[in-house]
């Protein structure tokens, strides 16, 4: 992902080409059947630069959602528009001369939730901003001038309680905030957690009854951030160790930390806690090689003698966490190089039996009781997150649809793919009026919520 053969930045070029403009279209072409269940809005969000406008990392670009509307077997219309952030409107600097944080001057690029009856676009370094059903942006949102960190892309709800977990990660301390919405969309509950330093969590997780934490050793570097040759001032510490961490989520106790191998995680794909009270955690994860290899190349570095190592990305890992005799075991599920792991929201914190994880051209399902199985695209493709939909009244974990979009590398035409989870055979496919970039996450938002 450094540059191709023209000197073209990777994340400006092919499968990631920005778009230059925002468009709507109607009534989209539709190969095979969309389940009537399916009503409601697909959002996917990523970086999409404006023209002429500078992008140093593919991380950086301003925020864009793509959104399909589908309804009574039908797919109603697709449209795209920018996140309008102070960053994009005003061209404001998220950081001042100060070296402090205009939490609101940011790009919006990272992922699309709803939660209360509201729909956010996220990104770990500032404010949500709050975009309506149709993409228009409403505005930052601190929650009333509670929230004073930033809030990752990765919040995780509770569907027992209807809580939002999240948390805000910075440079200076407090380097760990944890933050809880109530299912009503207040902040109710935000604690500093303890770490040595300022390391990108990029992801958490949750049980029914605790934080997991991932502290891990790329953190930020102030000198690369003056110097202004990155444009994402991170790097890897071999000194910084890392570990895991099992908090109560009801504050009764500190952290319990966890020594692992070094590593990294920008995914997890969920924890729950098992009969004898030991949390158990699955994610995706990076070796110290492969994480370099991927930092240089997302970051622009051109280094011929990393492409074998970028070649093996992060695999899916299970680490299970016992309290009780403090200590961890760890072990790779599989050989396969995954990324973007997803679940049926429904089972957030609680045990799971199937995964759906990105590989290459293909999207893999995992059942964690038995083996895993794939649907792969031809060569060429680009199969993005695959978004998990469960059907009205399922009884298995897996009976739903998983909801994609696919990018061609060529930069040509893109598909909103939909596949029976508990087979993965074809469902529909929605083709796209536009070629869209591959971005980063998702959100399938129902007309309705779905029934208990």
């Amino acid at each position: 992902m450094s540059e191709n053969a023209a000197g073209t930045a990777a994340w400006m070029d092919g499968h990631l080409a920005p778009v230059p403009d925002e468009t709507d279209a109607y009534n989209l072409r539709v190969t095979g059947t969309l389940p009537d269940a399916l009503t409601g809005r697909y959002f996917r969000n990523g970086p999409n630069p404006r023209p002429g406008g500078p992008s140093r990392h593919w991380f950086a670009g301003h925020g864009m959602i793509h959104g399909v509307r589908l309804r009574d077997g039908r797919a109603e219309w697709y449209r795209n528009r920018w996140v309008r952030t102070d960053a994009l409107t005003e061209g404001r600097p998220f950081v001042r001369d100060d070296l402090t944080f205009d939490r609101r001057a940011v790009q919006a690029n990272t992922h699309v939730v709803p939660h209360a009856g509201k729909i956010w676009a996220l990104v770990e370094v500032g404010f949500p901003y709050e975009v309506t059903p149709e993409l228009e942006t409403v505005g930052p949102c601190d929650f009333g001038g509670r929230l004073t960190t930033a809030m990752t892309a990765h919040p995780k709800e509770d569907p027992v309680t209807g809580d939002l977990l999240f948390f805000g990660y910075g440079v200076f301390p407090p380097y760990l905030t944890f933050h809880r919405l109530s299912a009503d969309g207040t902040l109710v509950e935000s604690r500093e957690i303890e770490v040595p330093g300022p390391t990108m969590m990029h992801d958490f997780a949750i049980t029914a009854n605790h934080v997991v934490w991932l502290d891990l050793p790329v953190v930020f570097d102030l000198d690369l951030a003056l110097s202004g040759t990155s444009g994402m001032p991170y790097r890897w510490d071999d000194g910084y160790g890392a570990r895991l961490g099992v908090m109560p989520r009801d504050g009764s106790a500190g952290v319990t930390w966890f020594d692992v191998d070094p590593c990294y995680v920008f995914h997890v794909g969920n924890a729950h806690e098992d009969a004898a009270g030991r949390v158990v955690l699955d994610a995706a994860r990076y070796r110290p090689g492969n994480f370099a290899a991927l930092w240089g190349g997302i970051g622009g570095a051109t280094d011929p003698a990393a492409e074998a190592a970028r070649s093996e990305s992060a695999h899916l890992h299970r680490w299970i966490l016992d309290p009780a005799k403090g200590r961890a075991t760890e072990e790779q599920l599989d050989d396969r190089n995954v990324e973007f792991p997803t679940h049926d929201d429904a089972r957030t914190g609680l045990e799971h039996r199937y995964l759906y994880t990105v590989a290459g051209t293909s999207i893999v399902k995992y059942d964690l009781r038995g083996a895993p199985s794939a649907y792969d695209r031809k060569p060429g493709a680009h199969v993005g997150e695959a978004v998990f939909v469960p059907a009205p009244g399922a009884r298995a974990e897996d009976e739903g649809w998983l909801l994609s979009i696919v990018s061609a590398d060529s930069g040509t035409g893109t598909e909103l793919l939909v596949l029976d989870a508990s087979d993965l055979s074809h469902t529909a496919t929605v083709h796209l009026p536009r070629r869209v970039p591959a971005g980063f996450h998702g959100s399938w938002i129902p007309d309705s919520p779905p029934a208990a």
